[in-house]
């Protein structure tokens, strides 16, 4: 049988131009806000929450919220942006408001230090603790959860009590996060919970999924 080199190296050279051109072709990828401006928010006193675990440190956590973020009349986080959420800020057991100075992410439950975030899971639940971030966007597809695995937030404040907040943060699938808060911050004293009172975050209108 006689071979038609031609046509057979035509099909060759067209299978690798085919693939080299597919190779080639951009890849979709979202982009999230990495410098996000909170514009509300709020701190909570919990006192010496981990007393029982001989950590004689106060501790706060601190909502930030920004863009369209609302509380509905439902009283569940409605609109678009982010969420940040720190849940384990220590300061000095003399303290219950928000310091100025420099938090950095550890886990020595040191004073100006807040716990790093994960998803913590048990008995086949799963649940966000420390610090992270929900990113909850107009195409709710693409609305997430991040964990702040490393970084620090430097805090100042206004003789009018106003607070001034840059945050700089590597997330867990390494992406940096650089955002801003200025404006005041209510302090709500929790320290007289019942101790079995679990600490819970604002309710979403739409739950992310984990």
């Amino acid at each position: 049988m006689q071979i038609n080199h031609f046509k057979y190296f035509a099909i060759i050279f067209t299978i690798i131009v085919m693939s080299s051109c597919y190779d080639r072709e951009p890849r979709f990828e979202y982009k999230y806000n990495d410098k996000p401006a909170y514009s509300w928010g709020y701190v909570e006193f919990y006192g010496d929450f981990y007393n029982y675990a001989d950590i004689d440190r106060n501790v706060l956590t601190l909502s930030l919220f920004s863009d369209s973020l609302y509380v509905n009349d439902e009283g569940s986080l409605a609109g678009h942006g982010q969420y940040l959420f720190v849940e384990d800020i220590f300061i000095s057991a003399t303290d219950s408001v928000l310091p100025a100075g420099i938090y950095r992410a550890d886990t020595t439950a040191a004073p100006m230090t807040f716990y790093p975030g994960e998803l913590f899971e048990v008995d086949e639940n799963k649940y966000p603790v420390g610090a992270y971030l929900y990113y909850i966007e107009k195409r709710q597809a693409f609305s997430t959860v991040k964990y702040i695995s490393r970084g620090s937030f430097d805090l100042k404040k206004s003789a009018g009590d106003k607070y001034f907040i840059e945050f700089d943060f590597v997330m867990s699938d390494s992406s940096v996060v650089k955002g801003s808060f200025q404006g005041k911050l209510p302090h709500f004293n929790n320290s007289e919970l019942p101790a079995d009172k679990v600490r819970k975050r604002i309710r979403l209108e739409t739950e992310i999924a984990l």
